[in-house]
């Protein structure tokens, strides 16, 4: 159904983009931090709570991604573009009644999740917080347009929007920052400038008849309830799972915190350095979503066993292609950081000992799941997803950090835990081929 032209530049786009955006998140956090050490506090409090609803976005984009290729599969257009304007409406509606009801009580819901902090941080973080809360709906707007072009199989349009998005980031951060002077009002202002301009370009790019998804006329995005329920049959399980994912890893950074600022450091450097390597892993799970999902809407389930196959060899290859090299250059990398000590001999073993499972696990755990989430096979994902975090990942780390007193490595084995039983439910249900009976469409 595909040929390697049309998988090469649904893939490389993806893995550029998911590049881009570690490198400037990194960027941006260098160049917050000549604010001071409350505006980079008040910043990661405040996108540790984000993350959360941004995990939601994603999870409306993946079920609307998911309907709209299986409709494009089957060769029916119109519907296609029905399920891509509901798409759009469910997410600008959400995002604008969730911005509306948090940002009176955004000062409230920081000091809630994270109990008493100092005043100045509260303060800046109230004062970011406003700026993200507001950037939400053209968040949402692009999130959900991104989520078609890769459904069509577009996905370098995306590439050069995220490339767009990211420079007006950095540069606004630029200005407003060092030469402004401020501080996380600068910061949210670029944010929030960034994504109003993303939003506006992805919007008039979907309107472009020639594309096979194309959406013109908002004055007609009516609610269609059959069409949303496809989507949430998709996004609620999605959305699920990776809000409990993230409370999960929240729980864990806690466990962590226990053992002081030489394990704290360690395991940031640690999370950002290994992020690297999941990078063509993760572009590929989005590539998924097209391919299979395409596969499946044309009733092709041997081709969408077919190229599951092909994108797991590819994402081995790719993964293990970083991770090789990785595993040699560690010391040298933690080197850069400039790490005490013992926070530098943390650092080194745990990264090479991800570097390895990341290797070998990592894939089925995190990209196969988005195969079975392509066919509509969410809710297994969501079950699997849920019991092995709170298994593994949050109780198994307990036990192993806490009660055994492994420290910061027993945390990081309790991961690998989760990765080893989230890998054998998955292979187990692709090769049995019950996802393949699930209906979306």
């Amino acid at each position: 159904m595909f040929t390697r032209r049309f998988l090469y530049t649904l893939i490389v786009p993806l893995v550029i983009e998911q590049f881009l955006a570690v490198t400037i998140g990194m960027a941006d956090t260098v160049m917050v931090a000549s604010s001071g050490e409350a505006a980079v506090s008040a910043i990661s409090l405040v996108d540790a709570i984000t993350i959360l609803v941004v995990t939601m976005f994603a999870a409306f984009a993946t079920g609307g991604a998911v309907v709209a290729s299986q409709y494009l599969g089957r060769k029916d257009y119109a519907s296609a573009n029905s399920a891509a304007k509901q798409l759009l409406v469910v997410s600008v509606v959400v995002s604008t009644i969730m911005m509306l009801l948090c940002i009176p009580f955004r000062r409230q819901i920081i000091s809630f999740t994270f109990g008493s902090i100092e005043k100045q941080v509260l303060d800046n973080g109230a004062t970011y917080f406003l700026y993200i809360l507001a950037s939400l709906p053209f968040l949402a707007t692009y999130n959900a347009c991104a989520a078609l072009f890769r459904s069509m199989g577009h996905s370098k349009v995306n590439l050069w929007v995220s490339v767009i998005m990211n420079l007006i980031n950095v540069v606004g951060n630029a200005y407003f920052i060092f030469v402004l002077h401020l501080g996380v009002t600068g910061a949210g202002l670029a944010t929030l400038l960034s994504r109003i301009i993303g939003s506006a370009i992805i919007l008039v790019l979907i309107a472009n008849p020639m594309n096979v998804i194309s959406i013109r006329n908002y004055r007609r995005l009516e609610w269609r309830w059959e069409m949303i329920k496809r989507i949430l049959r998709i996004g609620i399980p999605n959305g699920i799972e990776g809000s409990v994912f993230q409370v999960g890893k929240l729980l864990v950074q806690g466990f962590i915190a226990v053992f002081g600022t030489a394990s704290i450091a360690a395991n940031a450097i640690s999370g950002s350095v290994t992020s690297f390597i999941n990078i063509p892993g993760g572009a590929i799970g989005l590539a998924s979503i097209t391919v299979i999902g395409q596969a499946i809407g044309a009733k092709r389930p041997d081709q969408a066993v077919y190229y599951g196959k092909r994108l797991l060899l590819i994402t081995y290859i790719s993964m293990a292609a970083l991770a090789i090299p990785g595993y040699f250059l560690t010391p040298s990398i933690v080197h850069i950081f400039n790490l005490s000590a013992e926070a530098t001999e943390y650092a080194r073993t745990i990264i090479r000992t991800a570097m390895i499972f990341s290797a070998l696990l990592w894939p089925t755990a995190f990209a196969l799941p988005n195969f079975l989430r392509a066919a509509g096979d969410a809710k297994f994902t969501m079950l699997v997803s849920m019991f092995s975090m709170w298994a593994f990942r949050v109780a198994m780390s307990y036990f192993l950090a806490i009660t055994l007193n492994w420290g910061i490595y027993g945390v990081w084995i309790g991961m690998y835990f989760d990765w080893f039983s989230r890998s054998v439910f998955f292979l187990v249900r692709f090769v049995r081929g019950k996802w393949k009976t699930k209906r979306v469409i």
